[in-house]
């Protein structure tokens, strides 16, 4: 069970959260969920090593010796860690929520922000001294307290000048402003671009829920992308009346202005926008692998567990919708008006109950995603 959103924020409710601190300034919870030490899989040192040495998790070594910052990427061995000796180091751990449906239920508990926002979560896991130095990020970021103490100094300098030559992204000039020590169940939300430098106080466990925050430069690099496999432009380049021209290595300026005015001819509406979202904001990550049943049930026995049992999206599935319009997994998919309440549904609960009305078109829909590995039922 989640805390109630009240708990969570310290007794702000959601409104008040999003109208005060959103994006605006930093929230210091003590005891945001009383007692947390972790989720289940992943409560010790034991336990991250075990995720970190798999195939499919994203990993990430950080590690300070003789003075000196090195990074390196998993998945790793258990010796790679005991070579590590008595120097700080800290292992990081992405997309927990696609690994352990418990570390999917911590992240869905802060759905008082847009899915549409969601990024992941991550886990950090230091010994005493480690950290990955004072830096910044470009996402809003719940830092949960797991076992352990972490000190936080914080602060919202201009500065953003970085150290060169280090493998990570750490400021030159730091000058924190705030500083607190968390224990297990505290948690500190951080705006984007806020600095922030956090030091292991001893072995802790770090859960961090992060929301994206993504630059107009990213957003128009991927939207100019999505746009490629979508615009048709009629024509080709021609010149029957070419003129001859004194310097043969220049470029004319009719040639510009022929293809500037094909180029004025790439449109795009609000409903382009929209699918373009739809579609990247639920696009799976690298490396995920969808789980395909080895034996499925067929399509009558598929409906008869749903109606008897209920179903939910797979950890690693993503549906968002906006108004009548559904993206699942990068893809954008139709349903019949009488369908819509019941997807939404599925799409903010992540699951069906028993009984929930479905048309023959959408259960034959949902048959596909449950063969693809997209949900299944309960």
């Amino acid at each position: 069970m989640h805390p109630a959103p009240s708990t969570l924020l310290g007794g702000l409710t959601p409104r008040q959260f999003l109208a005060e601190y959103w994006q605006k300034k930093p929230l210091l919870v003590r005891q945001a969920i009383p007692g947390f030490s972790g989720v289940g899989g992943l409560q010790s040192l034991q336990d991250m090593l075990t995720l970190v040495c798999t195939e499919e998790a994203e990993s990430r070594l950080v590690s300070r010796a003789k003075g000196g910052w090195q990074v390196d990427s998993g998945p790793f061995k258990p010796r790679d860690f005991k070579r590590l000796g008595d120097y700080p180091w800290t292992v990081l751990l992405q997309g927990v929520n696609l690994l352990l449906r418990d570390g999917d239920r911590l992240m869905r508990g802060f759905d008082f922000i847009p899915q549409a926002r969601l990024d992941d979560l991550m886990v950090s896991y230091a010994v005493d001294g480690g950290g990955v130095g004072p830096h910044f990020d470009n996402y809003d970021v719940f830092l949960l307290q797991g076992i352990g103490q972490r000190r936080w100094r914080i602060g919202a300098q201009r500065d953003q000048a970085l150290i060169a030559g280090l493998p990570l992204k750490i400021l030159a000039d730091f000058r924190p402003s705030r500083e607190w020590l968390l224990n297990p169940g505290d948690m500190l939300y951080l705006p984007p671009q806020w600095a922030h430098d956090g030091g292991a106080v001893g072995e802790c466990m770090t859960f961090s829920i992060g929301f994206r925050a993504p630059p107009a430069q990213e957003l128009a690099e991927q939207f100019l992308m999505h746009l490629q496999d979508r615009v048709t432009l009629p024509g080709r380049y021609c010149d029957p009346d070419l003129q001859y021209q004194q310097h043969s290595a220049e470029i004319s300026a009719a040639m510009i202005a022929q293809v500037e005015e094909m180029l004025d001819k790439i449109r795009w509406d609000r409903a382009t926008v929209r699918d373009f979202l739809g579609c990247a904001l639920t696009e799976p990550k690298a490396q995920v692998i969808y789980s395909m049943p080895s034996r499925p049930l067929s399509r009558k026995r598929f409906a008869e567990r749903c109606a008897r049992h209920g179903l939910r999206l797979d950890i690693k599935t993503q549906l968002l919708f906006a108004g009548t319009h559904f993206y699942i997994n990068g893809e954008t998919c139709s349903v019949g008006a009488a369908d819509h309440k019941t997807l939404r549904q599925l799409a903010d609960q992540r699951e069906l109950a028993s009984g929930a009305r479905l048309s023959d078109a959408a259960l034959d829909m949902m048959h596909v995603w449950y063969c693809d590995g997209f949900l299944a039922p309960l």
